[in-house]
């Protein structure tokens, strides 16, 4: 296969069907997504069965117990699946939407409307899962999209699109609307990086190295986020029962998360007394402590940490521990390590949670809130594409209205410049 053509006709297939979604009702959209819903529903053991041939071909090549837990597609995740199908459906319709109306002196109308970003195409790995999420969501937004999965799933993103096929032709939009990349040749994301004439942002979602690698190569506005170095910083003015919970639910609720706290700060002025309560939660949950010098003078049993310690996610039962110098320690130290994901403060001084608020430079900023709030289903938003630390177009979790953009309208009735 010619990699290269077989991309470019890819790419002006989904070019040509934005054109037909964007411009497409809210109806009809959502009558695809119901149909794909029911197309799940009834293609249940042809996803199982292309779901055992890529379980098998992964067990051959020697995919761990983890990989393997991601990759399968039980009968609860379809039943998720066709669930998530449904609740994008019913989320409100950003498109079109006209904000900001405000008449100027010269008599015109000025407004904001948002609009479809176009084609989105979104590389992921493992999951097939997310080959009905990303491809929900970019329907429902009014785009077109361009899925490239794992190689390890491509049996299972297959029977997915075919799925999908059915739910776009029942609603009457073009099956190019959503495309599933059928090669598995790495080749294929090079491609599709590099093809601002047709594609207009990558979601990348998967590992560190995956993310790096888009970054890094691509020639269209990328989404993403790299690590998820998270914070919870502990006050002096802390409630102890709140400090506790938070501190242990950021960590421990689940640890392979973006989300998950990585840091703990406390205040030295509360360390001697918070501290051991906090290490025996932790070590309830064994959790493997990793301190500062002054946290291995109070604590027993914890490795010192090292400067690497205060850079990495670790996305396990890890946990570095560091004694700070009040708020400007934390601060400081935030913003020096953080990965920008999300940061908490644990305090009743509304003073100091403010300023915390306001200076630490990260997508998401919490106070009295575990970290693990740090998703887009629990901000309100239905559900997310991934989650973006950078500061322009979308920032934290993206939702539909982080797959559109907006154009400036004007109403005018005749109105010339002087």
């Amino acid at each position: 296969m010619d990699i290269a053509a077989y991309m470019a006709e890819v790419g002006q297939q989904a070019r040509k069907a934005a054109v037909a979604v964007a411009r497409s009702t809210t109806a009809v959209r959502n009558q695809a997504l119901v149909a794909t819903a029911e197309a799940l529903d009834a293609s249940r053991s042809e996803l199982a069965a292309a779901n055992a041939q890529d379980l098998e071909k992964g067990r051959n090549n020697g995919l761990d117990d983890a990989m393997l837990d991601r990759l399968e597609l039980t009968p609860a995740r379809i039943d998720a699946m066709i669930e998530g199908l449904r609740q994008v459906a019913a989320l409100p319709d950003p498109i079109g939407e006209i904000t900001d109306m405000t008449y100027r002196p010269s008599g015109i109308q000025v407004g904001r409307m948002r609009v479809p970003l176009g084609v989105i195409g979104i590389i992921y790995e493992s999951r097939p899962n997310v080959t009905v999420e990303a491809a929900s969501l970019c329907l429902k937004s009014g785009n077109a999209t361009i899925l490239r999965g794992g190689s390890e799933a491509i049996h299972s993103n297959q029977a997915i699109a075919q799925c999908l096929a059915r739910g776009l032709a029942d609603a009457g939009l073009p099956g190019n609307a959503v495309q599933v990349i059928k090669t598995t040749d790495r080749a294929a994301v090079g491609e599709l990086i590099t093809m601002p004439r047709f594609v207009d942002v990558i979601v990348p979602r998967g590992g560190k190295g995956l993310i790096e690698r888009i970054s890094r190569d691509a020639r269209v506005p990328v989404i993403k986020h790299l690590d998820g170095i998270c914070h919870v910083y502990i006050d002096s003015h802390a409630d102890p029962e709140k400090a506790l919970a938070v501190a242990v639910n950021s960590k421990t609720q689940r640890y392979g998360t973006c989300n998950t706290m990585e840091t703990l700060l406390v205040d030295q002025e509360i360390a001697d007394d918070i501290l051991p309560l906090l290490a025996a939660a932790f070590r309830e949950k064994e959790v493997e402590l990793r301190g500062c010098e002054r946290t291995v003078q109070i604590l027993t049993g914890v490795v010192a940490a090292t400067e690497e310690d205060w850079a990495t996610e670790y996305l396990a039962p890890i946990l570095a521990i560091k004694v700070v110098d009040g708020l400007d320690g934390a601060i400081a130290h935030i913003n020096r390590y953080s990965s920008q994901h999300t940061d908490s403060i644990i305090t009743e001084n509304y003073t100091r949670a403010r300023r915390f608020l306001t200076e630490v430079d990260s997508a998401s900023v919490m106070v009295n809130a575990s970290t693990r709030f740090a998703d887009g289903f629990e901000y309100g938003l239905g559900a997310e594409i991934g989650i973006s630390t950078d500061k322009i177009h979308a920032r934290g979790p993206v939702g539909l209205e982080g797959l559109t953009s907006q154009k400036y309208v004007v109403f005018g009735d005749g109105h010339i410049r002087t």
